[in-house]
Protein backbone atom coordinates (compact mmCIF):
# COMPACT_ATOMS: atom_id res chain seq x y z
CA UNK A 1 0.00 0.00 0.00
CA UNK A 2 2.85 2.35 0.79
CA UNK A 3 4.48 1.55 -2.55
CA UNK A 4 1.27 2.35 -4.36
CA UNK A 5 1.14 5.72 -2.65
CA UNK A 6 4.69 6.48 -3.76
CA UNK A 7 4.17 5.67 -7.42
CA UNK A 8 2.79 9.05 -8.42
CA UNK A 9 5.44 10.96 -6.46
CA UNK A 10 8.20 8.88 -7.99
CA UNK A 11 6.71 9.16 -11.47
CA UNK A 12 6.45 12.96 -11.14
CA UNK A 13 10.06 13.33 -9.96
CA UNK A 14 11.27 11.01 -12.72
CA UNK A 15 9.36 13.06 -15.32
CA UNK A 16 10.64 16.38 -13.93
CA UNK A 17 14.20 15.02 -14.19
CA UNK A 18 13.58 14.28 -17.89
CA UNK A 19 13.92 10.60 -17.11
CA UNK A 20 17.55 11.01 -15.97
CA UNK A 21 17.21 10.16 -12.27
CA UNK A 22 17.67 6.69 -10.90
CA UNK A 23 16.75 5.53 -7.39
CA UNK A 24 19.52 7.43 -5.49
CA UNK A 25 18.52 10.89 -6.72
CA UNK A 26 14.80 10.15 -6.57
CA UNK A 27 15.27 9.06 -2.93
CA UNK A 28 16.89 12.42 -2.11
CA UNK A 29 14.27 14.34 -4.08
CA UNK A 30 11.54 12.58 -2.07
CA UNK A 31 13.37 13.44 1.14
CA UNK A 32 13.44 17.12 0.14
CA UNK A 33 9.68 16.89 -0.33
CA UNK A 34 9.23 15.44 3.15
CA UNK A 35 8.90 11.75 2.24
CA UNK A 36 11.53 9.55 3.86
CA UNK A 37 11.97 6.14 2.23
CA UNK A 38 14.92 3.86 1.57
CA UNK A 39 16.69 3.60 -1.76
CA UNK A 40 15.57 -0.04 -1.99
CA UNK A 41 11.93 1.01 -1.70
CA UNK A 42 12.37 3.61 -4.43
CA UNK A 43 14.07 1.04 -6.66
CA UNK A 44 11.19 -1.41 -6.11
CA UNK A 45 8.59 1.25 -6.92
CA UNK A 46 10.49 2.20 -10.07
CA UNK A 47 10.66 -1.41 -11.23
CA UNK A 48 6.93 -1.86 -10.68
CA UNK A 49 6.20 1.38 -12.55
CA UNK A 50 8.65 0.41 -15.34
CA UNK A 51 10.74 3.51 -14.70
CA UNK A 52 14.48 3.62 -15.21
CA UNK A 53 17.12 6.33 -15.01
CA UNK A 54 19.73 6.85 -17.67
CA UNK A 55 22.44 4.27 -17.08
CA UNK A 56 26.10 5.18 -17.20
CA UNK A 57 27.95 4.20 -20.35
CA UNK A 58 31.62 4.45 -21.11
CA UNK A 59 32.82 7.24 -23.39
CA UNK A 60 36.46 7.21 -24.35
CA UNK A 61 38.11 10.54 -24.99
CA UNK A 62 40.14 11.13 -28.09
CA UNK A 63 43.80 11.64 -27.35
CA UNK A 64 44.11 14.47 -29.88
CA UNK A 65 45.70 17.44 -28.17
CA UNK A 66 46.59 15.54 -24.99
CA UNK A 67 50.33 15.41 -25.54
CA UNK A 68 52.18 16.51 -22.42
CA UNK A 69 53.75 19.79 -23.37
CA UNK A 70 54.11 23.26 -21.84
CA UNK A 71 55.39 21.67 -18.64
CA UNK A 72 56.10 25.17 -17.38
CA UNK A 73 52.40 25.40 -16.45
CA UNK A 74 51.93 23.40 -13.22
CA UNK A 75 48.77 22.09 -11.60
CA UNK A 76 48.16 24.96 -9.19
CA UNK A 77 44.51 24.25 -8.35
CA UNK A 78 45.42 21.11 -6.37
CA UNK A 79 46.83 23.34 -3.63
CA UNK A 80 43.71 25.54 -3.38
CA UNK A 81 41.32 24.87 -0.50
CA UNK A 82 37.86 25.48 -1.93
CA UNK A 83 35.87 27.87 0.24
CA UNK A 84 33.92 30.15 -2.12
CA UNK A 85 32.76 30.87 -5.65
CA UNK A 86 35.15 32.11 -8.33
CA UNK A 87 38.13 30.56 -6.62
CA UNK A 88 38.80 27.72 -9.09
CA UNK A 89 37.27 27.30 -12.54
CA UNK A 90 37.81 24.17 -14.59
CA UNK A 91 37.44 23.76 -18.34
CA UNK A 92 37.61 21.11 -21.02
CA UNK A 93 36.63 20.32 -24.61
CA UNK A 94 34.63 17.36 -25.88
CA UNK A 95 33.61 16.00 -29.29
CA UNK A 96 30.02 15.88 -30.58
CA UNK A 97 28.56 15.10 -34.01
CA UNK A 98 26.20 16.87 -36.41
CA UNK A 99 25.36 14.98 -39.63
CA UNK A 100 28.41 12.78 -39.12
CA UNK A 101 30.78 15.74 -38.75
CA UNK A 102 32.64 16.67 -35.58
CA UNK A 103 31.65 19.67 -33.49
CA UNK A 104 33.59 20.81 -30.44
CA UNK A 105 32.12 21.94 -27.12
CA UNK A 106 34.24 23.94 -24.65
CA UNK A 107 32.80 24.32 -21.14
CA UNK A 108 33.80 26.27 -18.02
CA UNK A 109 32.62 25.17 -14.56
CA UNK A 110 32.95 26.78 -11.14
CA UNK A 111 34.53 23.94 -9.20
CA UNK A 112 33.09 25.06 -5.86
CA UNK A 113 29.42 24.98 -6.90
CA UNK A 114 29.65 22.70 -9.99
CA UNK A 115 27.75 25.35 -11.97
CA UNK A 116 28.39 25.68 -15.71
CA UNK A 117 29.24 29.36 -16.16
CA UNK A 118 30.46 29.50 -19.77
CA UNK A 119 30.44 27.39 -22.92
CA UNK A 120 31.00 27.56 -26.65
CA UNK A 121 30.21 25.29 -29.61
CA UNK A 122 32.29 25.37 -32.79
CA UNK A 123 33.29 23.47 -35.93
CA UNK A 124 36.95 23.99 -34.98
CA UNK A 125 38.95 22.89 -31.97
CA UNK A 126 41.24 25.86 -31.48
CA UNK A 127 42.04 28.76 -29.17
CA UNK A 128 39.05 30.74 -30.51
CA UNK A 129 36.76 28.03 -29.09
CA UNK A 130 38.20 28.10 -25.58
CA UNK A 131 38.54 31.89 -25.63
CA UNK A 132 34.83 32.21 -26.40
CA UNK A 133 33.95 29.91 -23.49
CA UNK A 134 36.16 31.70 -20.96
CA UNK A 135 34.95 35.13 -22.16
CA UNK A 136 31.39 33.92 -21.58
CA UNK A 137 32.33 32.87 -18.04
CA UNK A 138 34.09 36.17 -17.31
CA UNK A 139 31.05 38.16 -18.47
CA UNK A 140 28.79 36.07 -16.25
CA UNK A 141 30.96 36.20 -13.13
CA UNK A 142 33.27 39.23 -13.25
CA UNK A 143 35.87 37.43 -11.06
CA UNK A 144 38.51 39.14 -8.99
CA UNK A 145 42.19 38.62 -9.76
CA UNK A 146 43.80 35.49 -8.38
CA UNK A 147 41.23 33.03 -9.74
CA UNK A 148 42.75 29.69 -10.83
CA UNK A 149 41.65 28.25 -14.18
CA UNK A 150 42.43 24.55 -14.63
CA UNK A 151 42.33 22.52 -17.85
CA UNK A 152 44.00 19.62 -19.61
CA UNK A 153 47.15 20.13 -21.71
CA UNK A 154 45.41 20.58 -25.08
CA UNK A 155 46.84 23.02 -27.62
CA UNK A 156 43.66 25.13 -27.43
CA UNK A 157 44.47 25.92 -23.77
CA UNK A 158 48.20 26.37 -24.30
CA UNK A 159 47.89 28.75 -27.26
CA UNK A 160 49.51 32.14 -26.77
CA UNK A 161 46.29 34.12 -27.36
CA UNK A 162 44.46 32.08 -24.73
CA UNK A 163 47.22 32.41 -22.16
CA UNK A 164 47.38 36.17 -22.73
CA UNK A 165 43.63 36.46 -22.13
CA UNK A 166 44.00 34.77 -18.74
CA UNK A 167 46.88 37.09 -17.82
CA UNK A 168 44.79 40.11 -18.83
CA UNK A 169 42.05 39.10 -16.39
CA UNK A 170 44.50 38.25 -13.59
CA UNK A 171 43.69 34.54 -13.82
CA UNK A 172 46.29 31.97 -12.73
CA UNK A 173 46.58 29.17 -15.30
CA UNK A 174 46.72 25.55 -14.14
CA UNK A 175 47.06 22.36 -16.19
CA UNK A 176 46.89 18.61 -15.67
CA UNK A 177 50.11 16.90 -14.78
CA UNK A 178 51.34 14.75 -17.70
CA UNK A 179 49.43 11.47 -17.79
CA UNK A 180 47.10 12.46 -14.92
CA UNK A 181 43.66 12.76 -16.56
CA UNK A 182 41.95 12.55 -13.15
CA UNK A 183 43.31 16.03 -12.44
CA UNK A 184 40.27 17.34 -14.33
CA UNK A 185 37.73 14.82 -13.04
CA UNK A 186 34.93 17.37 -12.52
CA UNK A 187 34.76 18.21 -16.21
CA UNK A 188 35.01 14.55 -17.17
CA UNK A 189 32.05 13.89 -14.89
CA UNK A 190 29.98 16.68 -16.46
CA UNK A 191 30.61 15.48 -20.01
CA UNK A 192 29.78 11.92 -18.96
CA UNK A 193 26.46 13.03 -17.44
CA UNK A 194 25.58 15.22 -20.41
CA UNK A 195 26.21 12.48 -22.94
CA UNK A 196 24.51 9.65 -21.07
CA UNK A 197 21.53 11.68 -19.84
CA UNK A 198 20.80 14.01 -22.75
CA UNK A 199 22.67 13.20 -25.95
CA UNK A 200 22.86 9.40 -26.01
CA UNK A 201 20.58 7.99 -28.70
CA UNK A 202 19.97 11.35 -30.37
CA UNK A 203 21.04 12.21 -33.91
CA UNK A 204 21.53 15.85 -34.88
CA UNK A 205 21.27 17.06 -38.47
CA UNK A 206 21.73 20.78 -37.82
CA UNK A 207 23.98 22.85 -35.57
CA UNK A 208 20.97 24.76 -34.22
CA UNK A 209 19.38 21.53 -32.98
CA UNK A 210 22.53 20.53 -31.11
CA UNK A 211 22.88 24.04 -29.69
CA UNK A 212 19.29 23.99 -28.40
CA UNK A 213 19.79 20.57 -26.80
CA UNK A 214 22.98 21.74 -25.06
CA UNK A 215 21.37 24.98 -23.84
CA UNK A 216 18.37 23.06 -22.47
CA UNK A 217 20.56 20.50 -20.68
CA UNK A 218 22.92 23.08 -19.17
CA UNK A 219 19.95 25.04 -17.83
CA UNK A 220 18.58 21.84 -16.31
CA UNK A 221 22.01 20.89 -14.94
CA UNK A 222 22.45 24.27 -13.26
CA UNK A 223 18.92 24.89 -12.02
CA UNK A 224 17.41 21.48 -11.26
CA UNK A 225 19.77 18.51 -11.34
CA UNK A 226 20.62 17.17 -7.88
CA UNK A 227 24.39 16.81 -7.31
CA UNK A 228 25.57 14.36 -4.67
CA UNK A 229 28.84 16.31 -4.14
CA UNK A 230 26.96 19.39 -2.93
CA UNK A 231 24.42 17.67 -0.71
CA UNK A 232 21.94 16.63 -3.40
CA UNK A 233 21.18 20.22 -4.38
CA UNK A 234 21.34 21.92 -7.75
CA UNK A 235 24.27 24.32 -8.34
CA UNK A 236 21.87 27.28 -8.36
CA UNK A 237 20.34 26.31 -5.02
CA UNK A 238 23.78 25.60 -3.54
CA UNK A 239 25.12 28.99 -4.66
CA UNK A 240 22.12 30.74 -3.17
CA UNK A 241 22.68 28.97 0.14
CA UNK A 242 26.37 29.88 0.39
CA UNK A 243 25.86 33.49 -0.72
CA UNK A 244 22.87 34.27 1.52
Amino acid sequence: MRDEGLVEQVRRIHTDSRGYYGSPRIKHALSQQGTEVSRGTVARVMRCARLQGRSARLYRRSRVGQKAFFTSIPNTERDVKLERLNQVWVGDVTYLKVSGQWRYLAVVMDKFSRRIIGWSLSRNRDAALTLDAVNHAVRNRQPETGLHFHSDRGIEYAAWAYRQKLVKHGIVQSMNRPGKMNDNAHMESFFHSMKTEELYGQTFTADDDLHKALLSYIQFYNQQRLHSSIGYRSPAVFEKSVCS
